[in-house]
């Protein structure tokens, strides 16, 4: 993969700026957080506006293949002596001396031919026991131009998700779609309305109004259909098979 530019390849945004979603970002650090441990490595962070929402950690590792995006990091994240900020590409070999107890992807899985491989390579970046922690664009219905452009292999139903984690020899602990109304405004927008790039007016309303009634909805209600699919694989304790 050439990391130049992949920051911008891979989210359809600039380094310089982009929409702004404090309220999406904390629904998905909700969903997230609850199945970390105390130290974490992030892969794909992007700018790290997912990763800022992390406080007392013992350790937060972030990655991403783009150089710019890891310089933005850099500068981000310089006061905070727990954060260390690395280029890295998945599949490659990364050095981290000890392992972390959790690893999170966002959106990074889809991006990838042999995802069962690059699982099983971020396995070995964390304890038995540990945890990765996946968040994947849901169901191939929803599969458009933006998808095409951003170079997203697939999208993933709960079933597909959990095939590829149980190839990796890891256990689901957890498997869900989740985000139903933002599942629909993306059919309506992508499928539909044959969107190629994210609307920044519509984003900016999608986040004010829909998240918290989507936030409202799945307290009570499971989804049986989203925009993203939410995952808890877990690794085997030492001497033990996945589930």
């Amino acid at each position: 993969m050439d990391s130049s530019g992949a920051f911008a390849e891979a989210t359809g945004r600039t380094l310089e700026g982009g929409s702004d979603q404090p309220r999406y970002r904390r629904y998905q650090f909700d969903l997230i957080a609850p199945h970390c441990g105390r130290s974490v490595l992030e892969v794909g962070a992007g700018l790290g506006e997912f990763a800022a929402q992390f406080r007392s950690l013992r350790r937060l590792v972030l990655t991403d293949v783009d150089p710019g995006a890891v310089e933005v990091m850099r500068r981000r994240f310089a006061d905070r002596p727990e954060v260390e900020v690395r280029q890295f590409d998945v599949g490659a070999k990364l050095e981290l001396g000890e392992p972390v107890e959790s690893v999170v992807a966002i959106n990074v899985l889809e991006h990838i031919p042999d995802d069962a491989a690059a699982l099983r390579s971020l396995a070995g970046l964390i304890e038995p026991g540990g945890s990765i922690v996946l968040f994947v664009p849901g169901y191939q219905q929803l599969y458009g131009e933006f998808d095409r452009k951003v170079g997203h292999v697939r999208r993933y139903t709960p079933a597909t998700l959990a095939d590829a984690v149980r190839r990796a020899g890891l256990g689901v602990e957890l498997v869900k779609p989740v985000n139903l109304l933002g599942g629909i405004a993306w059919w309506l927008a992508v499928r539909k309305g044959g969107a190629g790039t994210p609307n920044p007016r519509l984003v900016a309303l999608y986040d004010r109004f829909v998240v918290p009634v989507t936030r409202a909805i799945e307290r009570v209600v499971r989804p049986p259909f989203g925009q993203s699919v939410l995952c808890v694989a877990r690794k085997p304790p030492t001497g033990t098979d996945a589930g």
